[in-house]
């Protein structure tokens, strides 16, 4: 699997300056990938290009070599999942039924053993097996992106798009999930992209960081090499300090430099 950006710009108007612009990247390894960054400098804007969310306003996308403009959703869906950072469901509905949302895309007529055993093994897998008939409308903020994950999950892609999933978990969840997703990369050679505020969490478990700001992306690689005072300093007017965590770099936060 290949994702390669080209010049991609993104703005949503033309009387508007672009939210991203001249983004190059290219991500052909599986592997844990973690995207940082202030806000507002176009992250979720980004993997919401490469799913052909949004459509870019200047430059091209690819899937193995294949143009998203020109692909369907349901094709792109086959090769990409994705996990907002907040869902959007409305309607009252058992949480089995909403993990089972996320076969849609290999599903023909009707939900198959196969599809039923695959919930439930990934439902054990992110703990919520007891919540299987509870209505999806009366879980808390962390229950539900359990369930997003999971569904996220389920639809057995080879790429798979996270915006903040450990938004809204507790420490030992998120800590969890990080472990989850960096296992999954490795053992199912999954490309596996997340957007974190948590650098420390970005740090320990990505194989490689991506740091974004003022709308582009400014540098790739590996945490050692990525997360400095510097770059701290310079993207958050943070103070900090950085101390070495078996072998990978760990923040610890001083005073904010500015407002």
């Amino acid at each position: 699997m290949k994702i390669e950006l080209k010049d991609v710009s993104y703005s949503y108007s033309p009387t508007l300056p672009p939210v991203i612009h001249d983004i190059n990247l290219t991500i052909e390894e599986p592997g844990l990938y973690c995207i940082v960054g202030p806000n507002g400098v176009g992250k979720s804007t980004m993997i919401k290009c490469i799913n052909k969310i949004f459509k870019p306003s200047k430059g091209r996308i690819h899937i193995n070599g294949e143009d998203v403009s020109q692909m369907k959703l349901k094709e792109i869906s086959k090769y990409i999942g994705y996990v907002p950072v907040q869902t959007q469901d409305v309607f009252s509905m058992p949480v089995v039924d909403a993990i089972l949302l996320g076969r849609q895309n290999r599903s023909r007529w009707r939900t198959s053993d196969s599809d039923l055993e695959l919930v439930s093994r990934v439902m054990k897998m992110m703990g919520i097996e007891d919540l299987a008939m509870r209505g999806f409308n009366e879980l808390s903020a962390g229950q539900h992106q359990k369930v997003a994950i999971a569904r996220g999950l389920v639809q057995e892609t080879e790429v798979l798009l996270l915006d903040e999933p450990t938004a809204n978990l507790d420490v030992k969840h998120q800590v969890y999930v990080a472990e989850l997703l960096r296992g999954l990369a490795i053992e199912d050679k999954k490309i596996i992209i997340m957007i974190s505020h948590d650098l420390n969490i970005s740090a320990k478990y990505a194989h490689k960081i991506i740091v974004m700001g003022e709308g582009t992306v400014l540098d790739v690689g590996e945490p050692k090499d990525i997360i400095t005072e510097e770059l701290i300093h310079r993207l958050y007017d943070v103070d900090c300090r950085i101390v070495e965590d078996d072998g990978r770099p760990h923040v610890i936060l001083g005073s904010v430099l500015a407002i």
